[in-house]
């Protein structure tokens, strides 16, 4: 406890250690580089996930060990993702273990039914994508791609350079 009144304790406690967590999350980006908040890769989204939710738990610590041990749970997802980027940037082996590959789910204009099934996405949430695209003529949609993060790319207009296709897997 901070101070002997139970009101005040708990208001300036959360307050004391949201903003020291906060501080401590900006210290590590500083350390670590931006990336660390991307969302390039299923770990990215992961990380970024489980900072909020650590940053939450560093704000309710009873005590100062609580915020301690959280704060190097934090510093050490930090390293993982760090290491992890490393390897996937130094070893294409390491890469095809830890990453998903993009899969096509309409080329020219031509919904890919097994994707869709394969990868559970439903045909109206498609349809809401390309919408969301403001595709005006399906003809015009020259590849729709889900990614890794779960994000859906649509890409659309007379021509597609093949290299934006490269590793998307087709199913």
């Amino acid at each position: 406890m901070f101070v002997d009144d139970q009101v005040v304790d708990v208001l300036l406690r959360g307050t004391l250690l949201s903003f020291f967590g906060l501080l401590w999350i900006i210290l590590l980006v500083r350390i670590v580089g931006l990336r660390s908040f991307s969302k390039m890769t299923n770990f990215d989204f992961v990380m970024t996930v489980a900072m909020g939710s650590l940053l939450a738990g560093a704000s309710q610590s009873k005590d100062w060990a609580g915020f301690v041990q959280t704060a190097t749970a934090m510093a050490s997802l930090f390293a993982v993702q760090y290491c992890v980027a490393r390897l996937r940037k130094s070893s294409e082996q390491f890469e095809k273990i830890v990453q998903n590959k993009p899969v096509l789910l309409m080329k020219d204009g031509i919904v890919q039914q097994d994707a869709l099934r394969k990868t559970r996405v439903s045909r109206n949430d498609l349809m809401a994508k390309l919408r969301e695209a403001n595709v005006l003529d399906q003809s015009q949609v020259r590849a729709v791609v889900l990614e890794t993060t779960g994000d859906i790319s649509v890409l659309h207009g007379e021509d597609l350079d093949d290299d934006l296709l490269t590793g998307v897997r087709a199913i």
